[in-house]
This record gives structure tokens, C-alpha cells and sequence, in this order.
């Protein structure tokens, strides 16, 4: 009997570890079906999960419901499974270099627990080649036991996006591959039992992992395109949003934006892909130089809004400025590798003096991520505003609401950096991307 066929009959359990914007999502979908064990090091976290709160705020308590899952941060209670998904986080270092650290705790945790038959899942991002040359090794040396013989491994990268509704892990088309052809097929069936999108099975795991990080890379690069060229714009004294709207018309054109690139995925896989390229004795020019472009908008928009200040003749030294938005992109509440911090920090270094608000960003996890605090109750004396991210609550807002934000005396100017007011501010200074 398969593992697939276990799973069923509730004969064998799935085990996902790291509960986040990947994990959670993933072990209640399977707790539908089979039995489950959600681990997590953070007992803060999993108390929340058992009282049916998503610490991430992306799922309504509903979403518990019907679910067979055991949440633990006990690490011993990944023995009672034997199909275990390993979802932790894997960043970059203050070097850009690849940060391994999660997923080879993750990897000694599940190896601790593995016996003879079990299947591990890797999902999260890596460079082609980790699975088996990293993480396969940890498996092995922790449980004394043989990939392939003894026990299976697989990877099926993660296509989670935080804040979107309509894209979620059940209506994506899911990659998988095995390090075998009956890993693969187990482990196809296994998933298929909650993706209704359908699933490709990749050849090997390396072709899933580099689908995955081509996947960010290709986007990166894009934007990092549109970034250049809105900086070229705005040299040229034209807005990038109306050039891209009527460049749009043509069937063809990619549509792409300028913007802050960060968080966990876009702003993180190039490097992991320009890491493993390096090893082949290949630099590349083009994701690295995607990835300086977008790296530099952030510090960009604060220099060119300083320039704005001072050619309005006000004293850098005495200008304070609101930033709206301090999560990596819209409606969530994901602070991690936010540019926005990037922007805060070159005003600061101005000696601007800067407040920043975020409805939905949580202030301790700001505080202890970037070292600056969020405010609830904003002045009213503000030499400019920074629309940093365009959440829900801030599309309301016109022109009259930023100018009761600002001072009177003197034109107030609006950074708009996602241009959502283009063509609706007629007296204030206005700048975009």
C-alpha cells in the first residue's frame, strides 16, 4: 500500500512544518482529508492557531473548520507522520547570500522523526540543487536512514501570495517531483487530493526548484525594467503611469509597473539564482542588474522627494514627513524586506524627521525588524506625504485629506509611489514612479 493510500485511510499522517503564509494554508487544506501535525517553533503562534487565529491575518476562523490538525511546537510530535512538508522561510543574509538556516533546522527536526517509508516535501524556495545537496544529506546523517531505499523525497515549490483572494493554493496549478518515479507519483496524488488547478509533474526536483526561482526572477527583472524607465521619465519630465497606459493598448505588451520590490519571494530568489550560477563560474549580468535597480528605489524616491523639499525652499533639517505604508506590498501584514525602510532610512539620514503609519503592519514586529515605530494619531504639520503602499483604506483618500495632513504655510507635496492619484491632484506638488 502507497503513502497516498495510508494517508486515506488515515493509516499514515501529513506533517507540515512552519506555519506561516505557506504553512497554514497548506495543513488545513490536507486536514480536511487526512490527519494532520502543524509544527511551528513559536509556541506564541501555535497557541493562536489551536484558538482558530491566523497570526499571519490572511484566514478567518472559519477556515479551521473541518480540519483534523494537531498544532505543536513540540518537535517530537512529527513522529506520529509520515508524509512531512518542510515550508520555513529561506532569506538572504546582509550579503544577499542565501540564508539556509530554517530549512536545515527544519530538515535535523523531520530527520529526528523519519522512519522507514516516509516521504519529505520540501516547498520552500531554493536554488537548484539544495534539496538534494544540502538538505538530503541533513535527512540522512540525523536518522541513519537512505533517500530512495529507505525513505522519499520530493519538492513542490510554493506559489502562496499573500493577499490574494482569488490566487490561492488550491486553484494554482501545483509542480511536483520526486527522487524517484514512484515519490513522484505518491507524491502527485497526495496534493492532487486538494488542488483542484491540476498538477505537472516535474522530470527531477532540480527542474521543480529552478521553475520556482525563474518564476520570481522573471518578474524581478521586469519591474526592475519599468523601474529604469520611470527613472528616465521623470528626467524627461513625463509620467511613467500615462506612458505605460497607452503603451498597454497593444496586445502584447507585458503588464508591468514600476515600484518598491521586496518582501520573501521576488525581492529574495534572484540571489539564490545568481548564488548557484556563481559555483558554475557564470555572473549574470542581468538578474544582477534587475536586482541593484529595484534595490535602489527605495533610497531613489527619498532623494528625489529631498529635492523636492529644498526646491520648495524649505530647511531639510526642519522638514517632517508622513510615510503611509509600511508592509512590502498592499493589504497585508508582511513586514519582511520591505523597501519602504530603505526610503525611511535615506530621509532620516537627510535629517528629515519621519512618522510612519501602517493599518495594518504590527508596531512591535516594526519596531524590532527596523528600529522605527508606527503612529496611530498622525500630526497635522507634515512639509509632504509618502504613499508608500496602496492599502485599501488609503484609496480613499483626496487631495483635500493631504492637504489637512500638511502645513499651511506652503505647497505640500505628495510622493505617490504607486501613482493610485494620477490626474487627481491639482494643487499639491505631486511626484510618482
Amino acid at each position: 500500500m502507497g503513502i497516498f493510500d495510508k494517508l486515506k485511510k488515515k493509516e499514515a499522517a501529513v506533517s507540515v512544518i512552519g506555519l506561516g503564509y505557506v504553512g497554514l494554508p497548506i495543513a488545513l487544506e490536507f486536514a480536511r482529508h487526512f490527519r494532520v501535525v502543524g509544527f511551528d517553533i513559536r509556541a506564541d503562534r501555535v497557541e493562536k492557531m489551536r484558538n482558530r487565529i491566523d497570526p499571519n491575518h490572511e484566514l478567518e476562523a472559519s477556515d479551521f473548520d473541518d480540519c483534523n490538525v494537531l498544532f505543536t511546537s513540540d518537535a517530537s510530535d512529527l513522529r506520529q507522520a509520515h508524509f512531512h512538508i518542510i515550508g520555513v522561510p529561506t532569506p538572504i543574509d546582509a550579503h544577499n547570500l542565501p540564508d539556509l538556516r530554517h530549512v536545515l533546522a527544519a530538515s535535523r527536526s523531520v530527520g529526528k522523526a523519519l522512519k522507514k517509508g516516509d516521504y519529505v516535501v520540501y516547498e520552500s524556495t531554493v536554488y537548484p540543487g539544495c534539496t538534494e545537496e544540502d538538505c538530503i544529506p541533513v535527512l540522512e546523517e540525523v536518522s541513519g536512514l537512505k533517500a530512495g531505499p529507505d525513505f522519499k523525497v520530493g519538492f513542490s515549490p510554493e506559489r502562496i501570495n499573500p493577499g490574494d483572494k482569488e490566487h490561492s493554493l488550491t486553484t494554482i496549478v501545483k509542480v511536483v517531483s520526486g527522487c524517484d518515479e514512484e515519490a513522484l507519483e505518491n507524491i502527485a496524488r497526495t496534493y492532487g487530493q486538494i488542488v483542484t488547478a491540476g498538477i505537472h509533474k516535474a522530470p527531477t526536483i532540480r527542474v521543480a526548484e529552478a521553475a520556482k526561482i525563474i518564476e520570481n526572477t522573471q518578474r524581478d527583472v521586469n519591474i526592475a525594467l519599468m523601474n529604469e524607465l520611470s527613472i528616465i521619465f521623470n528626467r524627461m519630465g513625463i509620467n511613467t503611469y500615462d506612458v505605460l497606459e497607452a503603451a498597454r493598448t497593444k496586445w502584447n505588451f507585458l503588464n508591468f509597473f514600476p515600484g518598491l520590490v521586496g518582501g520573501h519571494c521576488i525581492g529574495v530568489d534572484p540571489y539564490y539564482l545568481v548564488y548557484k550560477a556563481k559555483e558554475y563560474r557564470y555572473h549574470p549580468q542581468v538578474i544582477n542588474s534587475g536586482r541593484f535597480v529595484n534595490d535602489s528605489m527605495g533610497f531613489y524616491a527619498a532623494k528625489q522627494l529631498v529635492k523636492k523639499l529644498i526646491a520648495a525652499g524649505k530647511n531639510i533639517l526642519g522638514t517632517k514627513v508622513l510615510v503611509m505604508g509600511a508592509t512590502f506590498k498592499e493589504n497585508v501584514t508582511d513586514i519582511r524586506n520591505s523597501k519602504v525602510a530603505d526610503l525611511i532610512s535615506e530621509l532620516q539620514s537627510y535629517g528629515v524627521r519621519v512618522d510612519v503609519t501602517d493599518p495594518f503592519a504590527d508596531p512591535e514586529e516594526v519596531k524590532e525588524e527596523y528600529g522605527f515605530g508606527l503612529v496611530n494619531e498622525y500630526d497635522h504639520n507634515y512639509d509632504a506625504v509618502v504613499v508608500a503602499v496602496n492599502h485599501a483604506p488609503y484609496l480613499r483618500l483626496t487631495e483635500d485629506d493631504f492637504r489637512n495632513m500638511m502645513k499651511d504655510n506652503g505647497p505640500g507635496i505628495l510622493v505617490d509611489i504607486k501613482g493610485i492619484y494620477r490626474n487627481k491632484i491639482k494643487d499639491l506638488t505631486y511626484w510618482s514612479f
